[in-house]
């Protein structure tokens, strides 16, 4: 056998079919498929012509259809990293009760689908009984939408991962129940450039000082200009140190994010005291009631310190606690704050308001518009 383009290997049967003139080969679409396959059979004749939904009970939704079809859907909780076994026993909840249809959540919820009501409440017993906690719709605290911190990210100074378990932990009963005066959605990340989102109440990694530089590694095992063109602010520089080709941060530009880290391991940011978390809410991304919002921080500087993060669930919880009893139905985080103004924010919270939570950074909207990295 002689290796052909590629390095696979063939075979001189292989060979002579492929150069057979009889031979009509036909291509195959190896992209991903179109949705519309993994949608419910009752869905797809239904798309587009639904008449209304209700939620008849926390973790259900019922959907009903101009046709008169119903389709009942059951939202289930997950721990987001999924192994095979999980995924199976998923399957087999899906074949028994949902015709073998199910779909996971930006928020990484599992839900089924099913038209006959009679499967919602064993579905329901055995979601709980393996362990998935049925919930998430309406009034409530929502899954988290996170990155994946220490299991495959490139630059985590925290394991998102790990917070979210935690907070969910302090969190469950919310998760189930809707008492809340809306939906409440949570983000984590890992690092500060935030994958996470706008969010009523984001757990965000904060880096409280620029990075320090190794130049004997530096010169060896990086691509500068890579990481000069990672930098969001235009903050790092090419230099030379000790005769060698190097690297300088300017450090009145850097705003400790951290993306240079991921293009240069030399870039040594990470630190088990000066990576710090910061929580920020009132982020919103639709356009219900008030317009699209940004976060605001609220509480930094508190400990990175897995595997249980007892600070960052105590000030999540002054937070939703606060929310639950003085927000008025319907209103989210933000429009909360809003209504009774940020000094009210933090005294019902018992939250402390410092300088450090004003936005100063002096060069923002010049280095933004003058780096060839970023433009607005």
């Amino acid at each position: 056998m002689n290796p052909l383009p590629g390095g696979r290997h063939y075979t001189q049967s292989e060979k002579n079919i492929m150069s057979s003139p009889e031979k009509k080969w036909k291509t195959i679409e190896s992209g991903p498929h179109t949705y519309e396959e993994a949608l419910h059979p009752v869905v797809r004749k239904n798309y587009g012509k639904w008449k209304y939904h209700e939620i008849p009970r926390p973790g259900v939704l019922m959907h009903v259809a101009e046709s008169g079809d119903a389709i009942w859907t059951v939202r289930a909780g997950t721990p987001r990293q999924d192994t095979v076994d999980m995924v199976r026993v998923l399957c087999d909840i899906a074949d028994k009760y949902a015709d073998g249809y199910l779909r996971f959540t930006v928020r990484n919820n599992v839900e089924f689908l099913t038209p006959n009501s009679e499967h919602v409440e064993p579905m329901i017993q055995e979601l709980e009984s393996r362990g998935f906690p049925v919930g998430g719709t309406g009034m409530c605290v929502s899954s988290v939408a996170h990155t994946q911190g220490w299991l495959h990210c490139d630059i985590p100074a925290t394991d998102a991962s790990g917070v979210v378990k935690s907070m969910m932990d302090y969190v469950y009963q919310e998760f189930k129940d809707m008492q809340m005066p809306n939906k409440v959605r949570l983000s984590t990340s890992c690092c500060s450039i935030n994958c996470g989102g706008q969010a009523d109440i984001a757990i965000v990694v904060k880096h409280t000082r620029p990075p320090r530089i190794n130049h004997d590694h530096l010169a060896t095992i990086c691509e500068l200009p890579k990481a000069v063109a990672r930098c969001p602010v235009a903050a790092i520089r090419p230099t030379v140190v000790n005769g060698k080709r190097s690297l300088m941060v300017d450090e009145a530009k850097c705003i400790c994010c951290g993306a240079c880290f991921g293009a240069c391991p030399a870039m040594e940011i990470n630190h088990p005291e000066h990576s710090k978390f910061a929580i920020w809410v009132g982020g919103k991304n639709s356009n219900a009631r008030t317009k699209p919002s940004t976060m605001s921080i609220v509480a930094h500087n508190l400990p990175n310190n897995p595997p249980r993060w007892p600070e960052v669930t105590e000030v999540i919880g002054k937070i939703l606690s606060a929310y639950k009893a003085g927000g008025r139905p319907w209103e989210r985080v933000g429009e909360w704050i809003n209504r009774i103004g940020w000094k009210r924010f933090f005294e019902e919270t018992g939250l402390t308001f410092d300088d450090n939570m004003i936005d100063s950074y002096r060069h923002a909207r010049t280095t933004f518009n003058q780096s060839a990295h970023v433009r607005f």
